[in-house]
Parts: structure tokens; C-alpha cells; sequence
């Protein structure tokens, strides 16, 4: 083993001694296999079970803890007889018996619960549950299963869900076999491997699916709701190519049995990677036009690549959360180098590096440290080692690392010895300096950045000063039909304010007129005040193959040409946009503020808004409709409700958004007579709230 570094050390076994003290069981029991056994029950929003664990003594003790969060438990068996137990403040199953270290036991756990978090029930218009999926992260599988938030604790699962025979069902592992038990369908799902507990799921829907196969055989089933049909190919477009590319890039075949994504409503994340069945939002199920914007390729790649990184090897406690997510960022990265392009590879670099040197720096180690620093800080540290070491010697040391560890928790530590094993090379100064220091390494960073022309190109032109600035633009009016330059064209057109009058409209201009989309869509971004001299060319934009250049575009010419709002609703009447009716939501908005536009249907437009705020509805679609009726000063007591409701959301952005709003109407006095006056038509929770918000 070659030396450490000091202070990495240092960190290190302060987190092994805290991690230690918190989860002292599984050194004394280990779990080896779970027989989950769960009926679910979509017209209670309960579901009934059991699970069978069979774990082994490693020291003697004289009791078992679960993690069992708000359940009803009906009883406990060990080796098959009944057994007391201490179910404590609703959070931990405890079980008391002499344990001596090398035998082998069975526990058994009957219990129903009504899950709170975990486990989401998600309504048609007819209040009938349509959909039910689990997220364990964050939350905890054991608020539905009885079973161990420690993610050192790996079980072997196999699941066997009963739900009513309209449905399908998905769970972790490869589907063995389902029948028929009356008006109910067994679903029996079997695992091979151990993970940890948080990667469990479940999914259910009206699901159609199809299969296609890895060069080395994984069998990969896309899944989808019967009225996304012609969404599948253009959200799933690029599946099995990125799987291929990791088997090859990574050197170990896919870890799993088989491999299942499946987009839900209103999903908390954009992409959780259960284990062999990946659960996303369903706004990344997209059509051919949405796809050029809110492409589903980077959450894919980032979750598939999870399968390895976070599943296969998981990390013993936050404090290494850049083992996960800092992997996973990584090669989706390279998976999009590979298909995408280098361009992309660099671009993508650049912009999380410029975000890494804008905020405020963070140790890598720190276990509380933000997104951006696990996330983006943790690729920048497989880039930087991969240059400092190699290519051969990297891709040793990843393929060495999967296979020692496999099944397995693991640390910083782990990694940086293989890292260093494998390359002969002592990293201790890249260890303080990538993962130790607060400060993110920027000049490093910038110095791989220049490896590309595009990226270095951006560098050079953050550097200049206005007049240097200007000559550039002044310079190359050739860039703005050059397919492989649209970042630097973006660029220029967000900086274009700082130019003359005559010059920064000729950059729109060139930039409207441009033969490439995404340059017009940058003027659409970036620009306020529309001249007169490009209506025209900004105009065309109405037309655009792009959702998200519509909606600007319509947004934007009616703040600058009001007069002619009539002419664009016409234009762009019946288009939705994306998922959340980006378009049509801001159609509707318009169209009711325009004065003499069909005022015989001012009361349809209003009506439609008002549906789109009814919590059946995807909470992307809510979130509009809340946001312009907030704007129109429109709400009535139904779209109150609805927007009580959405302050209880499990999605917190959504409902962060929806308290703010909420407190913005109880500010106004007309509105808030209309709320307290509703308090009586709220259910208890809906009531609680309220009152808290009333007494602030």
C-alpha cells in the first residue's frame, strides 16, 4: 500500500469512527437474503406484507434492530415461532433474543402501513389511484417495507407483489413469473446480488414496453404509458448505445440480471437508479421537437451509469457521496463524448467549472457539501486523474476497483489505492488538491479546457474587455453558420449589450437569419428589447421546430409588439409545448389579457387554466397554471384549494413555489377572507397548514 495522504487520512478515519458509532449492528448481524411479500391496495393507498429475513450472527447480541417507519406491525416470528418485540417511537422494530455469533436465523415480519413518504399514490380524474412508485433516497424504503436504512447493510431481494390484474407491476430484478389470483396478478421478481435497501423499488401503471439487448446480451426494457407511444423512440433513442459503451469503456460487463427504465408523474427527481429498474419523471418522455430541448440522454446515462457506481459499489456514508454521484457525472459525460461529441464533452466541462469557481468553495469530503460540489467537483476529479495518470492506467484502475470491491461498500480510501497500485504514481498532492482543499482547482481545470478549440476559444473571450470584445464581433461574421461554433455564438449574443447600438443589432440579426436553430434561440434567450428592424426575423421564430423558442418568442413579441398580439395567438393557437404546456398555459394567459380577442371565449380560456391547476394534473402543468393565474389575479376558490393542496406537495421545489404564492394572496386583503373562509372545506392536514400560515 503506498502512503496517504495525511490529511485525507485524517478526514477519513474521523468518518469511519462516526460511522462506527452510528451503525454498530452490522458488524454484529448480517443480512443475507430478503423475501419481500407485499400486496398493494390503490383504493386505501395501503399496502399489506410481509418479509422474511435470513441473516447470520457475526457477534454475539442480544437484539435485532429494523428500520419500520409509521407501520402497524401484527407480528414477528423467529425461525418460524412468534417472538416479542419493542416497536419503538414508530421508527425501529426491535427484537430481543440470544444471538451467538455463527448461527443462522429467520425473522419474519407481518405488518400493513399507509406510507407518509417513500411510497407515492398518484390520482386519475376520478380519484382512482392510477399510478404507484416508490423513491427510496432521501426517504427511506422503510417508510412500505421493514427493512435498514444503513446503506453498508446489502440483502439479496426477491419481491413478489400482489396489485389488481389492470396494472402492471415492476420491481427490482427479472420478472420470474406473474398469475392470476382472482382480480389480482402475483408479480415475482428475483435478484441475483445484494444492494442496499435505498435502491429498492416498485412501479405502478398502465405500462406497455419495448426490448432491445446489449451487444452482450442484457435484455433492456423501455417502458411507457400506452398514450406516449410516439414518444418512445425519441426519449429512449440512444439506451443501448450508452449501454454498450459502458460495458466496453468501463471493462465489466452490466452487473445486473436486466436492465427497465420507466417514466412516472410527478416524480420528486429528475431520474433515480433502482437497482435494474430506473424510475423518471415522465416530462423526459418526449416527442421529436421536445427532445432537441429537454433531451432524456444525460439523466439516462447518468443512472444507467449508477449501475456500476452507487449499485454495484456503493459508498459507506456521505462523506464519499462523490464515489456516486461524481462517477456517475463522469460517464454520462463520456457516454455523451462518445455519441454526442468532443464539443459537447468540453462544453459540459466548462460550464460546471465556470459554476465551480462562482460558488463558494467546499472540500469535496465535506458530507454536507452541495450538489454542484458531489456532482460536478466529483467528475472534474476523474478528468484530472485521468490526465495525470493516463489512459491505461485509469481504465485499470476503474475495472480493478468494480471487481475488488463488487457487491460492496467502499470509501475514498479504496479508490485512491487502486488508483495509485495501478499507476505507480504517489497522488497524495492530487488528493489534497482535488478532493481536500476548499478551493476548487480553476487554473487545472482551465489548462484541460485549452485541450479543445471550442472551449478554449470560450476562455479567450471571457478574458477580453469590451474593445477587444468588439474587434472579435467585428471580425468573424462568418461564425454564425458554422455548426460546431453555436456556444460561441451564444456568447457573443448574451454579451451583445455591451456593443454599439448598430453593431448589437446586427448580431441579432446575423444570429436570426443564422441557418442553425440553436443560434436563434439564443437571441430569443437573451435579448429584452426588440428593434423594430428585426420584428420580422423574430417573427419567424413562432414557427420554430423547438417548444421552448415558441414560448419565448411569443412571450417576448407580445411585450414589444402588444398590437399585434392577436396575429401570434392565431399562429400558435392548438400547440401545447412540453409536458407542462409551456405553450398553451402561456396561450391562455395572453389570449385572456388581449382585450378584443375572441371575447365570446374568455370564460372557455379561464376555464381551461383553472382545470390545469386540479391535482390530478402532472405538478409541471400545476405549477404553470399557478403562476399565471397569479399573474392575472384570477384565482377563484377551486384554484385556491388546489393551490393549499400543492403547498403539502412531495415535490419541494413545487410546493416551496406554491407556499410562496400562497402567502403573496394572503397579503392582498380580498384574498385573504376567501382563504380563511375555506379552512372549513380542508381536510385536517390542509387545516394545520393553513392555520400555521395564517399565524405567521
Amino acid at each position: 500500500m503506498l502512503k496517504k495522504n495525511v490529511l485525507c487520512s485524517l478526514i477519513l478515519i474521523c468518518c469511519c469512527v462516526v460511522k462506527n458509532g452510528f451503525a454498530q449492528q452490522i458488524h454484529q448481524i448480517d443480512i443475507i437474503e430478503a423475501d419481500v411479500n407485499v400486496a398493494l391496495i390503490p383504493s386505501k393507498k395501503k399496502i399489506h406484507g410481509e418479509v422474511s429475513l435470513a441473516f447470520k450472527v457475526l457477534r454475539s447480541t442480544d437484539s435485532l434492530v429494523i428500520d419500520a417507519r409509521d407501520m402497524e406491525i401484527h407480528e414477528v416470528r423467529l425461525d418460524k415461532n412468534p417472538i416479542d418485540f419493542s416497536y419503538q417511537d414508530n421508527l425501529k422494530l426491535k427484537i430481543y433474543n440470544r444471538f451467538h455469533k455463527g448461527d443462522d436465523h429467520l425473522v419474519e415480519v407481518h405488518y400493513q402501513a399507509k406510507p407518509k413518504k417513500a411510497m407515492y399514490f398518484i390520482d386519475d380524474p376520478n380519484g382512482q389511484v392510477k399510478q404507484i412508485w416508490t423513491q427510496g433516497q432521501g426517504k427511506y424504503s422503510s417508510y412500505w417495507l421493514p427493512s435498514f436504512d444503513d446503506m453498508n447493510e446489502k440483502i439479496i431481494f426477491d419481491l413478489t407483489i400482489k396489485a389488481p390484474e389492470a396494472f402492471t407491476v415492476l420491481a427490482n430484478g427479472k420478472l420470474k413469473q406473474k398469475h392470476k389470483i382472482a382480480d389480482q396478478i402475483l408479480w415475482e421478481y428475483d435478484m441475483k446480488n445484494p444492494m442496499s435497501s435505498y435502491l429498492l423499488a416498485i412501479a405502478m401503471g398502465n405500462f406497455d414496453f419495448v426490448q432491445t439487448q446489449s451487444k452482450s446480451g442484457v435484455k433492456i426494457k423501455n417502458y411507457f404509458n400506452s398514450q406516449d407511444k410516439a414518444k418512445v423512440e425519441p426519449t429512449y433513442r440512444y439506451t443501448t448505445q450508452i449501454m454498450n459503451f459502458y460495458e466496453d469503456e468501463i471493462g465489466v460487463r452490466y452487473p445486473w440480471q436486466e436492465y427497465k427504465q420507466v417514466g412516472v408523474q410527478d416524480f420528486l427527481y429528475a431520474g433515480m437508479e433502482n437497482t435494474t429498474l430506473t424510475i423518471f419523471s415522465d416530462s423526459y418522455m418526449v416527442d421529436s421537437i421536445a427532445q432537441k430541448d429537454q433531451s432524456y440522454f444525460n439523466v439516462n446515462a447518468h443512472e444507467l451509469a449508477h449501475h456500476w457506481f452507487g449499485n454495484m459499489v456503493t459508498e459507506t456514508e456521505s462523506t464519499h457521496h462523490w464515489l456516486q454521484e461524481g462517477f456517475a457525472t463522469y460517464y454520462a459525460l463520456l457516454a455523451a463524448k462518445e455519441i454526442i461529441g468532443d464539443d459537447h464533452f468540453y462544453l459540459e466541462l466548462y460550464k460546471s467549472a465556470m459554476d465551480l469557481e462562482a460558488q463558494a468553495p467546499e472540500s469535496l469530503l465535506n458530507p454536507k457539501a452541495s450538489s454542484l460540489t458531489f456532482y460536478q467537483r466529483g467528475a472534474w476529479v476523474l478528468v484530472a486523474l485521468r490526465e495525470t495518470i493516463g489512459d491505461r492506467s485509469f481504465k485499470k484502475t476503474i475495472k480493478t476497483f468494480l471487481k475488488e470491491h463488487a457487491y460492496k461498500n467502499v470509501d475514498t480510501h479504496d479508490f485512491f489505492n487502486v488508483a495509485m497500485a495501478k499507476s505507480q504514481l504517489d497522488l497524495d498532492s492530487f488528493i489534497d488538491r482535488w478532493l481536500v482543499q476548499k478551493e476548487f482547482p480553476i487554473q487545472r481545470a482551465k489548462e484541460i479546457l485549452r485541450k479543445n478549440e471550442l472551449t478554449a476559444q470560450l476562455l479567450d473571450l471571457k478574458q477580453m474587455d469590451d474593445a477587444a470584445f468588439e474587434s472579435f464581433v467585428i471580425e468573424n461574421p462568418e461564425i454564425y453558420n458554422k455548426n460546431n461554433k453555436t456556444a460561441v455564438v451564444s456568447y457573443i449574443v448574451q454579451r451583445a449589450s455591451t456593443l454599439g447600438e448598430d453593431l448589437m443589432v446586427k448580431v441579432y440579426k446575423r444570429a436570426l437569419q443564422s441557418s442553425i436553430n440553436e443560434n436563434k434561440q439564443s437571441v430569443a434567450v437573451h435579448i429584452v428589447q426588440i428593434p423594430e428592424v428585426l420584428k420580422n426575423d423574430f417573427e419567424v421564430l413562432l414557427t420554430s421546430a423547438s417548444y421552448k423558442t415558441i414560448e419565448l418568442a411569443l412571450l417576448k413579441l407580445s411585450i414589444n409588439f402588444p398590437g399585434s398580439l392577436p396575429v401570434y395567438l392565431d399562429q400558435t393557437k392548438g400547440i401545447d409545448g412540453f409536458k407542462n404546456k409551456n405553450i398553451k398555459t402561456l396561450w391562455l394567459a395572453l389570449a385572456l389579457i388581449s382585450p378584443d380577442y375572441h371575447k365570446d371565449k374568455k370564460y372557455v380560456y379561464y376555464n381551461t387554466l383553472l382545470t390545469y391547476t386540479n391535482t390530478y394534473q402532472p405538478y409541471e402543468l400545476r405549477w404553470s397554471a399557478f403562476r399565471y393565474l397569479g399573474q392575472l389575479e384570477g384565482f377563484n376558490e377551486p384554484a385556491i384549494k388546489n393551490l393549499i393542496q400543492a403547498c403539502l406537495h412531495p415535490v419541494w421545489q413545487f410546493s416551496k413555489f406554491s407556499r410562496e404564492l400562497l402567502d403573496s394572496l394572503l397579503s392582498q386583503p380580498a384574498y385573504h377572507g376567501i382563504i380563511t373562509g375555506l379552512k372549513k372545506d380542508l381536510n385536517k392536514q390542509e387545516q394545520r397548514f393553513l392555520n400555521d400560515r395564517l399565524d405567521q
